[in-house]
């Protein structure tokens, strides 16, 4: 279920919170290749399916790049907040990937509001975001995202 947050200052009061999680995700291989052609990363790992299935995964596996573009997908449905004028992403301040994805594999995210400050926009909060595989205890990617949230007028 979607967290609804009011407005900034009610976000802001959940710094700290896990925010929950949001719906699995199947990671396709159309969605690899695709993903290989938009960045030019044709690895085998990636795109071979025979010299995959026989590498060290056992089937092509994800770009971890992949798996991180996922996450306004994957969080979309876990918060919002009402009376914005929009959200903009700001960066990261810390990425990992612990684990590989393998094709056929179920994501979801977990999101927490780690941080909030006021900006001269609004706020700038910081999200840690966990890419789960269903199954599987060591997560996809953990990625403190950063966003700027700026007010509707």
């Amino acid at each position: 279920m979607m967290r609804v947050f009011a407005d900034l200052e009610e976000l802001a009061a959940a710094k700290g919170e896990h925010l929950g999680h949001g719906e699995w995700h199947e990671i396709t291989q159309a969605e690899i290749n695709l993903f290989a052609d938009a960045t030019g990363d044709h690895q085998w790992i990636h795109v071979d399916l025979e010299k995959a299935a026989a590498g060290p995964f056992g089937a092509p596996v994800a770009h971890g790049y992949l798996t991180l573009s996922l996450i306004p997908l994957l969080v979309r449905d876990i918060y919002t907040v009402q009376g914005l004028a929009m959200g903009v992403n700001y960066g990261l301040n810390k990425v990992r990937f612990p684990s590989p994805v393998v094709v056929g594999s179920r994501v979801r995210a977990g999101a927490e509001l780690a941080e909030i400050t006021d900006v001269a926009q609004g706020k700038q909060a910081v999200v840690k975001v966990t890419v789960e595989i269903e199954g599987n205890p060591k997560p996809a990617c953990v990625a403190e995202t950063v966003v700027l949230l700026v007010p509707a007028a």
